[in-house]
């Protein structure tokens, strides 16, 4: 039987699927695996399993050796594998695109919504027990209702977001690679990267991080938004952490929400010191349905490939 590494514990019911086929280890742990166990794990598997924390390098497939024939990335992402020396060993990788869309589009709405009403900030002073009192001018936030909202990545996960967007009336504008072959079906329109950023009133970043991408958001294009706006990202990389804080310490954004960061679990204390962000432990697909649907389309792509068939979701 091929034996397959699954590096993670994954939802219940998922490994189990392949415990007829395969011979499974399993990292049963909420923790990723230290580098050098990953390293001795993974010898000899025809298969692995792994998340975002798990780096698929040169050293990785040496330490596989050349039985290794599918690497399945419990994920959208993939940068943490280098496609590259995959494809040169003749090793597939796949991800799992499609199903973590709606609930990770309506975690972006919570996020955008807590951040705006500013429930974060109301949250923690009634725990704190401190005096407060309702007043006309206590805590005010931003209306979405009518307002401008831009999105920077319009895949599958932007143009959720788009869809969530019509019952709030605003008007929608994008950015992306391509334009969409059908803009009329979204409400939005394309337009350039600096008009997006000079137009948005609150701005939600869901494009791929790529080496195009990454701090694509920095101190200079965070200042072209307008004053007051508010930014929410769900994809770590694309916006620099320590310029997103500096915005806010300032007053140039009113708000901000995060929910991936560059270097989980880390996060810049720049950043937790910024009573307006909201900031969230990589939520974005936390539900049962859909952490149970990226499991078994990993699951899916590993048997496939190992029985030889093509698989369901390949990394191009």
């Amino acid at each position: 039987m091929d034996q397959v590494l699954v590096t993670r514990r994954l939802v219940d019911g998922v490994v189990e699927r392949l415990v007829p086929y395969c011979r499974v280890e399993q990292h049963d742990s909420e923790t990723p695996m230290a580098r050098a166990e990953l390293l001795a794990a993974v010898a000899g598997k025809a298969a692995v399993v792994t998340t975002l924390d798990d780096v698929v390098d040169g050293e990785f497939l040496d330490a596989a050796g050349p039985g290794l024939r599918v690497v399945a990335n419990h994920a959208v992402g993939f940068h943490n594998v280098d496609t590259a020396a995959c494809a040169a060993r003749g090793v597939t990788v796949t991800n799992t695109p499609g199903v973590l869309t709606e609930a990770t589009a309506d975690f972006t709405w919570a996020l955008l919504l807590a951040a705006t009403r500013r429930l974060a900030e109301g949250e923690r002073l009634i725990r704190s027990g401190e005096p407060w009192a309702w007043a006309p001018t206590f805590m005010l936030g931003t209306e979405l209702s009518g307002a401008r909202l831009g999105i920077l990545g319009m895949g599958r996960i932007g143009q959720a977001v788009a869809r969530r967007a019509f019952g709030f009336g605003m008007e929608l504008a994008y950015h992306n690679r391509s334009r969409l072959p059908a803009e009329q079906e979204h409400g939005a329109r394309w337009v350039g990267l600096d008009e997006l950023l000079a137009t948005s009133d609150v701005l939600v970043v869901t494009c791929p991080l790529s080496e195009a991408t990454r701090h694509l958001l920095d101190a200079t294009t965070i200042a072209q938004l307008p004053p007051g706006a508010v930014l929410v990202s769900v994809v770590a990389g694309i916006v620099d952490e320590l310029a997103l804080a500096a915005a806010l310490a300032s007053g140039h954004l009113s708000a901000a929400a995060v929910d991936n960061f560059e270097r989980e679990p880390a996060v810049p204390a720049e950043l937790l010191a910024q009573p307006t962000a909201v900031l969230a432990p990589h939520l974005g697909s936390a539900t049962v349905r859909t952490r149970r649907a990226m499991g078994d389309l990993a699951v899916d792509n590993v048997l496939a490939v190992l029985n030889g068939k093509a698989p369901v979701t390949p990394v191009a």
